[in-house]
């Protein structure tokens, strides 16, 4: 056994000693759409919590589950299918609660799939580290750091957009930006009148690959001369390109020192990092789509990637990640979670307390900018301070909910396709 998981038990069963057996009693789907920090509202910040109740009067657990692109499906998930399966279940027995999710739907290791199990499993760690007393992060082997370090985002399609960008980071305290370029409007094509290249079947976004593996490169360099080498620089891709012109784009790079370049591939496409990796030594940040544990296993231990980008909920909770961790701590790949602006606060929790057990930490995403009425909902909202990510310290993930503020701001179940963009030849872009 690893001497986290004997600390971790040892931990538990002392602080839980005589305490009588804990079962679940019910799980509730709890959906929410608080404004962003602007004050907006919008579908694409749809919240899926799961409540997760058990036999302790007043002692629950909440987990995140947010899938934006498809709530409905979540829902119906947990209620109909993962409902059943845990009620009346032991709630100390996360790992084989787990196990048993994953199992109960024979086929298994999809994004619908993982985030109603993540819902359940974070949920279920909320649960365990209530009761033992103490913080998530302690039940996981203590602090190893005092603060969650993040980066912050500039966007634009100029030299000049981006370094404004960069500048109000730096100036909110952060000291690693990610570059992320928008793209130039594609002209329309001669002699088609008001249709863009690409854009033949009615789609609003086009990618010009080209445009994009010349121009990113420039920018990356206008902004490094610009601003200086004190500043750490990481660049956005999103798997957007073919992957040969990706590759070139990370040669070109390669002199002006990225901290990392983000997401180069698609997973279907990950078989290109062999190719890459004997050309540069940018390090390389991939896993943002990642939903199934074979995507990433051989990456870790061939040494292929640098930092491991996934979306927690979308691999299915704190159970997978923590061992996704530990995975990549022993052969030196640092974590930087995804975060989203539609990650739920129990979610950006969830990162947080991963990231101060883990000695492989590397990196935060920041670009979570909580409004006063999601701070309302969710009390113990992390927050950013000083480019540092802050959770509040309590027993659990430190995030509750208030369900009749909740109420107040109902999350639409309809719509959410995304997309598509499509190249200016006309093809889809695959992300």
């Amino acid at each position: 056994m690893r001497r986290r998981d004997i600390f971790r038990t040892q931990a538990y069963q002392q602080a839980t000693r005589g305490l009588p057996p804990l079962k679940i009693t019910n799980v509730r789907v709890i959906l929410t759409n608080p404004p962003y920090a602007n004050g907006t509202f919008t579908t694409m910040q749809r919240l899926v919590i799961a409540k997760v109740e058990t036999s302790e009067p007043g002692l629950y657990g909440l987990g995140c589950a947010s899938f934006v692109f498809r709530p409905g499906a979540i829902l119906a998930y947990i209620d109909k299918y993962l409902k059943p399966f845990v009620v009346g279940k032991d709630a100390d027995m996360v790992e084989d609660l787990y196990h048993g999710m994953q199992a109960s739907g024979l086929w298994r290791g999809g994004p619908a799939e993982n985030y109603a199990i993540s819902g359940i499993d974070m949920a279920l760690w909320d649960i365990k580290a209530k009761r033992a007393g103490m913080p998530l992060y302690q039940l996981l082997g203590g602090r190893t750091r005092g603060a969650v370090q993040c980066y912050a985002d500039a966007g634009g399609n100029t030299g000049e957009e981006m370094v404004d960008g960069v500048q109000k980071a730096l100036a909110r305290g952060f000291r690693h930006v990610r570059l992320n370029y928008r793209g130039n409007r594609v002209d329309p094509t001669p002699g088609v009148e008001g249709m863009a290249m690409g854009n033949a079947l009615g789609t609003g976004d086009v990618i010009d690959p080209d445009e994009w593996g010349r121009e990113i490169p420039r920018i990356f360099e206008h902004v490094r001369k610009t601003v200086g080498d004190k500043v750490e620089l990481m660049q956005h891709l999103h798997g957007q390109l073919p992957p040969i012109v990706a590759i070139q784009m990370i040669k070109r790079l390669e002199a002006l020192r990225p901290y990392f370049f983000e997401d180069p591939f698609y997973p279907e496409d990950i078989g290109y990092l062999k190719v890459l990796r004997p050309q540069t030594s940018v390090p390389i940040a991939i896993g943002e789509k990642f939903v199934n544990r074979h995507d990433y296993a051989d990456l870790i231990t061939d040494r292929l990637m640098d930092f491991i980008r996934v979306h927690i909920p979308a691999i299915g909770g704190v159970t997978p990640a923590w061992k996704l961790a530990t995975l990549g701590e022993w052969f030196n790949v640092r974590t930087a979670w995804h975060a989203p602006g539609d990650l739920s606060p129990v979610g950006h929790a969830a990162n947080a307390h991963l990231d101060l057990a883990s000695p492989n930490f590397g990196i935060q995403e920041g670009a979570f900018l909580a409004s006063d009425a999601l701070r309302e909902v969710f009390p113990g909202t992390p927050e950013i301070r000083g480019g540092y990510l802050y959770i509040r310290e309590g027993p659990g993930l430190g995030v509750d909910i208030n369900e009749k503020l909740a109420a107040k701001y109902p999350c639409s179940l309809e719509g959410g396709n995304f997309g598509p963009k499509r190249f200016s030849n006309g093809s889809i872009v695959s992300n």
